[in-house]
């Protein structure tokens, strides 16, 4: 079992940033052998991929629409992934979720076993 856990969240200005963590537990959590993502969940819409790493950390992938302002990265030592968000803007207002998967790297939230309560990203135009 593991226990995921967002923080970082909060409002911000349009052309701001905001760095997300997600600290990851469990007694038998063996964090470094996880692919970690990022999800969100726009008002009124439907939950979309952000981004994610391998686990030892040396691939990442991306959602189109964050492509060069988000990073995704991770410290396997703390247990934690980071997203950190550059040039937010409006649309990018949502719920942020981070969760883990057992397979390889992924854009699909079916094959992720673990996911976090989320935390609220507000933007303002």
């Amino acid at each position: 079992q593991a226990q995921l856990v967002e923080s970082g969240g909060g409002w911000v200005q349009a052309g701001g940033s905001l760095r997300l963590s997600c600290a990851a537990s469990g007694s038998t959590f063996a964090f470094s052998t996880y692919a970690m993502g990022w999800f969100r969940q726009p008002p009124g819409k439907e939950r979309e991929f952000v981004a994610a790493i391998s686990g030892g950390g040396g691939f990442t992938i991306y959602g189109d629409s964050v492509k060069g302002r988000f990073t995704i990265s991770r410290e396997n030592a703390k247990n934690t992934v980071y997203l950190q968000m550059n040039s937010l803007k409006p649309e990018d207002t949502a719920v942020y979720y981070c969760a883990a998967s057992r397979e390889r790297i992924s854009g699909r939230a079916s094959v992720y076993n673990y996911w976090g309560q989320g935390t609220q990203v507000t933007v303002s135009s």
